[in-house]
């Protein structure tokens, strides 16, 4: 199989997470929603839903942020940079994007990036949206917020 052959089969691969993804964010807010309008029993009750909500809240951002990093990786193939190391902008090893398919450094890079402590920011910051209507056109994409009513 040639290096071509395996960029498109993670592509779907991708498009079927970015799916997964969507739908168990959808959910996650709809399930919140219908725990917020169930009736509330005794204190106990109400401080084991607060629990619920703040690890479904929690869960919902880690899936935010892997979306974001996959829409990325979808961007990157659609502009034919998908698979290259963005530190060293050599061709990311097959097997690594085959584990980790929105990869964005080598194994190499990534290795410097967490012995120097630097962020990945520096590098990308996948938290950042561009919004072509906004005044400053930059929306940091960890402070939006859903409204799930």
């Amino acid at each position: 199989m040639s290096r071509q052959e395996a960029i498109q089969g993670l592509g779907q691969v991708l498009i079927r997470r970015r799916d997964a993804l969507r739908k168990a964010l959808a959910g996650d807010l709809s399930s919140l929603q219908a725990l917020r309008d169930q009736s509330r029993g005794d204190v106990l009750d109400a401080a084991l839903d607060n629990a619920h909500d703040e690890i479904n809240s929690q869960l919902a951002e880690v899936e935010s942020r892997e979306l974001a990093q996959i829409e990325n990786a979808l961007e990157q193939m659609r502009e034919g940079r998908y698979g290259i190391c963005q530190g060293c902008e050599k061709p990311i090893p097959l097997a690594r994007m085959q584990a980790l398919p929105y990869a964005v450094l080598c194994i190499e890079c990534q290795r410097e990036i967490e012995k120097s402590g630097a962020d990945l920011a520096d590098i990308s910051d996948w938290g950042r949206l561009i919004d072509p209507t906004s005044a400053d056109n930059e929306i940091v994409f960890n402070d939006l917020e859903m409204d799930a009513t």
